[in-house]
């Protein structure tokens, strides 16, 4: 291992050569200017499928619906690999490498024509030319590669960053932590607002050679400048031996699955000293085979510990797993939500057919308006951390004002009205569009302004500022420390989830409603109705609101904070919340 020379140093003497604040310019720009590339290229990539690749509205969503999927799967493999096997360094160093080799191939998709179909100007694409394999397979292969380094960088620049500070002997460690949240979400916000106006108004203007290019010299900046620090980080070595408890628990109940529930006074239960699980809980209790000593002389070893971790696990090990298959329900209605905050194609087809002047002289790109959203959400974590928290605990005598579930509820209830906004906005739009002459004309720009799709994007920020925000600390609040980065999987993976089921939806629609060649999600965007594709995703997110109210019913009471362990994860909650990481960590 690199470190194995510095290991065997006190700790006091290697964090003074190693480390420190100076190492984070290297390290925020690095993720910083990830974001800029990766959001300035996904922003507006519809119009790029469907102006150079010919592609039909509903298809481009569905691949786009797919690309969000994968970036949201592969950072927990990326944090897997970084924790047991490789090592946060090498992790945000490969996918660094791998997201520069995605974009040089989308960039070089702009450069070559041949590399894309021959450009047609048939507004309907009907004697446009489609994309042949070897052109979609690059194409793909771009996006799969910016997917893979995506997640390589997410999930460990943050922790990398509190490698270089971590002196736990040092009474100032605190207040420099807090300090670094600060300004490395700040970074975060900044580059995604940079991105979806800046790099998309360059896309605009200079065209999608300029367009790509920028991005690929900011992630070739981004990488040299992470790597120029190599020499300066602490290099925490990865932990080859990482708890599989859950894992265990599972195949220990598998295999135990033949046996008779013990009864309720048993007390053969594999319980180590110290630990504050004595006996397993009563609901889920076919789970508890999984922690019956049958023979203490066969299964118990000298060490007081299973000799088969497989076949016996501990008490607290099923009360962990336990917790999670709790959850899943609750978890399940977050992935409608996840379908609502993943419409980002067809907002901006709609925009660039509307008058897209702001305050009557500013001309805003199309994939510039989810701005809206973005600072919808970052405007609400301030007021309700600053404001309403403090009013509203008075009355409700919760430290954080409202409960999880009435955060996360109420998030569902305002998706509901985002995409009845979408949709009463869209048929007025079409309405004029009609009225205008434009229905054989999808490129038409009618005079309806885009301004009123403003509301639409505030209401999908300010419903994932409250429901993406709820499930976290709802999830924080009933797993143990040590399930923490699970917390943090499972809202990746619903989100991860609601872009697959999108991906569904778009192609169910778009097959089921095709009558003579034109869908709801026609290409032809005065044709269709995308006003009754909305006016579906209300009515799917009306009825999973419901599902929502009848899941929580059935979990019942949850306190602020479980005791699993005395105080544990409570200043890890404080944290987040002073430090305003919560808005960040969903614009990443």
């Amino acid at each position: 291992m690199e470190l194995s020379s510095e290991q065997s140093k006190p700790a006091q003497l290697v964090t003074s050569k190693k480390g420190g604040l100076r190492t984070m310019p290297c390290i925020i720009s690095n993720e910083a200017l990830e974001k800029v590339a990766s959001f300035g290229l996904q922003a507006n990539m519809i119009m790029y499928l469907t102006s150079e690749y010919h592609m039909e509205a509903a298809t481009g969503a569905s691949i786009l619906f797919l690309w969000l999927a994968m970036s949201s799967f592969t950072p927990i493999i990326g944090a897997f690999l970084s924790d047991s096997h490789l090592g946060r360094f090498r992790v945000i160093a490969l996918g660094t490498v791998v997201s520069l080799l995605g974009e040089i191939l989308l960039w070089l998709t702009a450069v070559f024509p041949r590399a894309r179909p021959v450009h047609c100007d048939d507004p309907l694409k009907e004697k446009c030319v489609s994309a042949n394999t070897a052109q979609v397979m690059l194409l793909f292969t771009s996006f799969g590669l910016m997917s893979i380094g995506s997640g390589g960088i997410k999930p460990c620049s943050l922790a990398f960053g509190a490698d270089q500070l971590n002196k736990p002997d040092s009474p100032k460690n605190e207040r420099v932590l807090q300090s670094f949240f600060n300004w490395y979400y700040a970074s975060v916000g900044v580059s995604v607002m940079f991105a979806v106006t800046v790099i998309v108004y360059v896309q605009v203007q200079f065209g999608w050679v300029v367009g790509f290019g920028v991005p690929v010299g900011l992630m070739l900046l981004s990488g040299l400048l992470f790597l120029l620090g190599s020499s300066l980080y602490v290099k925490v070595p990865p932990n080859k031996n990482l708890s599989a408890g859950l894992v265990q628990a599972i195949a220990a109940a598998w295999k135990n699955r033949h046996l008779a529930l013990p009864p309720k006074n048993f007390d053969a239960w594999h319980s180590p000293k110290g630990s504050k699980f004595a006996t397993p809980t009563d609901n889920l209790r076919y789970l508890n085979k999984a922690c019956m000593i049958r023979s203490p002389e066969k299964d118990i070893g000298p060490d007081g510990l299973a000799k088969d971790p497989w076949s016996l696990c501990t008490v607290r090990q099923v009360e962990e797993l336990k917790a999670l298959i709790r959850i899943l329900p609750i978890w399940s209605s977050g992935i409608m939500i996840g379908v609502t905050i993943a419409q980002h194609a067809f907002p901006v087809l709609l925009a660039n057919t509307m008058d897209r002047h702001f305050l009557g002289k500013i001309k805003i790109p199309a994939a510039s308006f989810s701005l809206f959203g973005i600072l919808t959400l970052t405007i609400w974590v301030v007021i309700y951390d600053r404001i309403l928290v403090p009013l509203v605990s008075k009355y409700t005598k919760r430290p954080r004002g409202f409960s999880f579930k009435q955060r996360i509820g109420a998030g569902l209830v305002i998706s509901c009205l985002a995409t009845a906004a979408a949709a009463e906005v869209e048929r007025q739009r079409r309405k004029t569009a009609i009225q205008e002459g434009f229905l054989s004309n999808p490129k038409g720009v009618v005079s309806m302004s885009a301004d009123w799709l403003i509301l639409q994007h505030c209401l999908t920020g300010l419903a994932e500022a409250l429901n993406a925000i709820g499930q976290l600390e709802f999830y924080y609040s009933q797993f143990p420390k040590s399930m923490s980065s699970i917390a943090v999987a499972l809202l990746s993976l619903g989100f991860g989830v609601g872009s697959l089921v999108g991906s569904l939806v778009v192609s169910i629609v778009d097959d089921v409603t095709k009558k003579d060649g034109v869908s709801w999600l026609s290409s032809n965007l005065n044709m269709g109705h995308y006003d009754y594709y909305y006016w579906l995703l209300t009515a799917m997110s009306v009825v999973n609101f419901f599902y929502f109210l009848l899941c929580s019913w059935l979990y019942g009471h949850c306190e602020d904070k479980k005791n699993w362990d005395e105080g544990e994860g409570t200043k890890e909650m404080e944290d987040l919340s002073k430090s305003g990481e919560y808005a960040a960590i969903f614009s990443a």
